[in-house]
């Protein structure tokens, strides 16, 4: 069975619980409850029925936390298109001055 190593990292089940509330993105917050509800006795195939994720994927979650810790968890935004414009009023503005 899938065990989320806790005390490998000096942290109890709670703590995912509690960093999922306060965390700065969705994903985020989803990963750490997945391995919340995991440390509470469901299985990874249950929690990926349960949020609509593949099985195989809550498991990647419990693996990542399992060799690096909670960081490995972090949501990162890896692709797309940048911002059509940026996202802090600073940087807009002087985009704006490059353009005159």
């Amino acid at each position: 069975m899938l065990k989320v190593e806790c005390d490998r990292w000096n942290q109890s089940s709670s703590i995912f619980r509690e960093e999922a509330l306060k965390a700065n993105h969705a994903r985020t917050g989803e990963r750490l409850m997945a391995l919340y509800e995991i440390c509470k006795g469901k299985s990874a195939t249950k929690v990926g029925t349960d949020t609509g994720r593949n099985p195989q994927t809550v498991m990647e979650w419990v693996h990542r936390y399992n060799l690096s810790g909670m960081e490995a968890l972090q949501y990162q935004h890896t692709g797309g298109h940048p911002p059509f414009f940026p996202r802090d009023r600073e940087s807009f503005a002087n985009l704006r001055i490059a353009k005159l």
